[in-house]
């Protein structure tokens, strides 16, 4: 029976695909994104805090990421949000917070329980802001809203969407010789397929990509994102994401998902140096330039955590109590380190370097 965009997919073959996965172009391709991913691995260990990296390169993932799914906020509204998540915020800022969040909170499930299609679902559930559970007999179509044009309709009925669910976890987890970064970029096709929640599959995918790198050890900490790379190249996104379900053009494919690893390993690589090089530039000037009260490298490290800063961060690190804080982030002020500001009652900080790294 020939694919038909409008009805359920319930024909997904299951994985591994019926295909050659290690052709050459993949192989050759496979390599040089492996070489790049070590490399960025190794990177994160020249960060003397952890914390400037978990915080600050996820914001940037989140805000990209939320885009993709026409989830737009600006920098100067996610990062302010982010100083105080309880604040009041937009709604759609306050979504891509949830983003990060739901991050953070698989990062954490990753490492306690494993990889499992659980914590898929409790990842989407953050980004719901809700409970969720993988969907049973509700109809979902995929397409352009403004048209009512359906380009795909993932399957449907809950043993069918379940049996799809336990081959791709079986799929992600077995040991074979399949080289992992193959392994995700079939794993995230067929998520993509299956569209597993009634909403927030795409995001959850993602988060997904990052996960597995972290299962299987290619990565120490979360800060590998590919929303970059597809915004730079949606349509071809959703091109090959067709074309592998109505072609089944697999390599094409996989050559993508490579290519968008092994460039936004490169990419995030070179923020990490550029950030570490920032850090040691800033703090050899303040140990130079802050009196022997002020100047402590606990402090030069908190500024760099996000790019945006407030007093309450100092008292709760212990740094200083309120009013010394303030006369602390007013030293760094002076030597134009960073850029005060009040927003109502209070004085925000802004780190215009980190913010130039972080966005170039």
């Amino acid at each position: 029976m020939p694919f038909n965009r409008t009805e359920p997919h319930n024909a997904l073959p299951l994985l591994p695909p019926d295909v050659d996965l290690e052709t050459k172009p993949i192989l050759r391709l496979c390599i040089t994104a492996n070489k790049a991913l070590a490399e960025l691995k190794g990177a994160g260990d020249v960060i003397p805090n952890q914390a400037m990296l978990i915080n600050a390169i996820p914001l940037q993932e989140a805000k990209l990421s939320s885009e993709i799914e026409n989830i737009v906020t600006t920098q100067d509204e996610l990062f302010q949000a982010a100083l105080d998540e309880s604040h009041p915020a937009d709604p759609k800022t306050k979504e891509v917070l949830r983003y990060r969040t739901a991050l953070r909170h698989g990062y954490e499930l990753l490492r306690e329980e494993g990889l499992s299609l659980s914590l898929l679902e409790k990842v989407c559930g953050v980004l719901q802001n809700e409970a969720v559970a993988f969907r049973t007999e509700e109809l979902v179509h995929i397409g352009n809203p403004n048209t009512g044009v359906i380009t795909y309709t993932p399957p449907l009925g809950q043993k069918i969407i379940r049996e799809k669910l336990d081959n791709l976890a079986g799929f992600l987890l077995e040991r074979n010789e399949l080289d992992p970064l193959i392994r995700l970029a079939v794993a995230h096709y067929q998520f993509e397929a299956i569209h597993p929640f009634d909403d927030g599959n795409g995001r959850t995918g993602r988060i997904l990509n990052i996960l597995y790198l972290l299962h299987e050890g290619l990565l120490k900490i979360p800060v590998l994102y590919l929303s970059r790379f597809i915004i730079q190249r949606k349509r071809d996104y959703y091109r090959l994401l067709c074309e592998v379900t109505e072609k089944g053009a697999w390599e094409d494919w996989v050559l993508y998902t490579l290519t968008g690893i092994g460039e936004t390993a490169v990419w995030t690589t070179n923020r990490i140096l550029a950030i570490r090089d920032l850090f040691e530039t800033t703090l050899e000037r303040c140990r130079q330039e802050l009196s022997r009260r002020v100047y402590s490298k606990e402090l030069i490290e908190l500024v760099f955590t996000q790019p945006y800063c407030k007093i309450q961060f100092l008292v709760d690190a212990g740094i200083a109590a309120r009013q010394t804080a303030s006369e602390y982030l007013q030293e760094l002020e002076k030597l134009g380190i960073l850029a005060g500001e009040r927003r109502g009652r209070e004085m925000i900080y802004k780190h215009p370097a980190l913010l130039d790294v972080l966005m170039a």
